[in-house]
């Protein structure tokens, strides 16, 4: 599990039709979910990202964040990766 799950990113990315361009997304073959219950246990986990891609509109109306999660823009999550390290667990959630 220390690959980078895009679990959450490629659902949200399927879900809002925001296409990358050149590249192809089949969210219903590539990508597992996590539940919240399966998250839990590992916040706090220092080998664990976890980043927020809600819209910025979502993202500044809600007053419940996860704690740790850091934002990035949903739009351009692909250039926000090199600022993290590749060995690293990355989850990315939005609402």
């Amino acid at each position: 599990m220390k690959r980078v799950l895009l679990c959450m990113t490629i659902l949200c990315i399927a879900a809002a039709g925001i296409v990358f361009p050149g590249v192809p997304v089949r969210a219903q073959d590539t990508v597992s979910r996590m539940t919240k219950e399966a998250l839990k246990p590992q916040l706090g986990n220092p080998d664990l990202i976890l980043i927020d891609v809600r819209s910025m509109g979502d993202w500044q109306k809600d007053t419940l964040m996860i704690k740790g999660a850091v934002r990035e823009d949903p739009v351009d999550v692909t250039s926000c990766m090199d600022k993290y390290p590749k060995e690293k667990t990355f989850v990315f959630y939005c609402s």
